[in-house]
């Protein structure tokens, strides 16, 4: 059966932030279960290695030094530096993926957001907002990775952020993990239902001539409507 439109097979380009403590990761990680038409690119940093993290997989951890260099080769779409460290989004694949017809997720800071926005503003922008600052501050403190200086910077930091939210296309408040990934799945596939997506219709010969055969019965156009 001939479908009767044809719409674009090109992927999203999708940026999540939102404030550190706030469950971008946890939600991203979920997502990744259940859409398997996703693509996560990986962030690289400055930063030390927290805990059980693992260099390639929630970031790629490089010195300063070799970061400054990157910048210098512009291998990044973005970057930024954050409360002493640098973060970006190495170019890499993500034109590839994006024409694989895969969603390309971005998991990265507000400063970086803004500027992706600048250049690509037809991406998709969604901000993940904490329950509460309590909440947020609750979180930060049972990391235990960092020092009480450190997470009041964080913590001072995450009421800037929430300032910029209405830059963002969707806010989702993570209250509720599953909720907030059904939210987030919702979202990217709605956004594939756009009607700007649609590329072409089609209509053959015959339905065509069924068409004018509809419109040339005035007794059938002029009938009353039934609601």
């Amino acid at each position: 059966m001939n479908q009767i439109m044809k719409t674009k097979t090109r992927g999203n380009l999708v940026v999540i932030s939102g404030p550190s403590g706030a469950g971008k990761g946890t939600i991203i990680d979920e997502l990744l279960k259940i859409n398997h038409q996703i693509h996560l690119s990986i962030s690289m940093t400055s930063r030390p290695i927290r805990g059980k993290e693992q260099n390639g997989k929630e970031y790629y951890f490089v010195t300063r030094e070799e970061f400054e260099q990157k910048i210098q080769e512009n291998e990044f779409l973005e970057y930024a530096e954050y409360s002493g460290n640098y973060y970006g989004t190495p170019r890499g694949k993500i034109n590839e993926y994006l024409n694989e017809g895969k969603d390309v997720i971005l998991e990265i800071e507000i400063q970086g957001a803004l500027k992706i926005k600048e250049k690509i503003p037809e991406a998709l922008f969604i901000f993940i907002m904490p329950p509460s600052m309590e909440e947020l501050k609750r979180r930060l403190k049972n990391r235990k990775t960092e020092t009480e200086e450190k997470m009041l910077i964080r913590f001072q930091r995450a009421y800037e952020e929430i300032n910029e939210v209405t830059k963002y296309n969707y806010v989702i408040l993570n209250d509720d993990l599953e909720e907030s990934v059904s939210k987030v799945n919702a979202i990217l596939l709605a956004e594939r239902c756009r009607v700007d997506r649609i590329e072409e219709m089609y209509v053959n010969s015959k339905e065509e001539a069924i068409h004018e055969a509809l419109m040339a019965n005035k007794e059938f156009v002029n009938q009353p409507k039934e609601y």
